[in-house]
């Protein structure tokens, strides 16, 4: 795996492009999720979400408690359905506000993380 870019890059970049695309991506890769047909394309795409905002590398989550396992596709697929679709669109609007006020950025970013699980209980 390459290096993570300098924070100077990452700074100048998320002010000039990244604090706006993002918006776009997360937009599409919302509107992906809730077509259902493009759940794939959309949750690819929200794992970039930090590279997109601010070039960083997503961080990889490591759940301890449950020995890393994913939950059943039926469990993954009834959240989804049930709280999944409508809830990554708070969770994301929460985040995306963080991220432009500079000082929520590690918030933000955080969540980005996470967003996957919020979506779909899917643990990265």
């Amino acid at each position: 795996m390459s290096e993570q870019r300098s924070l100077l890059v990452r700074a100048v970049w998320f002010l000039l492009v990244g604090w706006w695309v993002t918006g776009i991506w997360l937009s599409v890769a919302w509107f992906l999720n809730v077509t259902i047909i493009g759940l794939p394309f959309g949750i690819k795409m929200i794992n970039k979400v930090p590279l997109v905002l601010t070039l960083k590398r997503r961080d990889r989550l490591v759940t301890e408690s449950d020995g890393g396992s994913q939950h059943s596709l039926l469990i993954r697929a009834v959240w989804f359905v049930f709280v999944g679709w409508w809830a990554s669109g708070v969770w994301t609007g929460v985040a995306y506000a963080l991220s432009l006020t500079i000082v929520g950025l590690p918030l933000a970013i955080w969540m980005y993380n996470r967003l996957p699980f919020v979506v779909s209980l899917y643990q990265y």
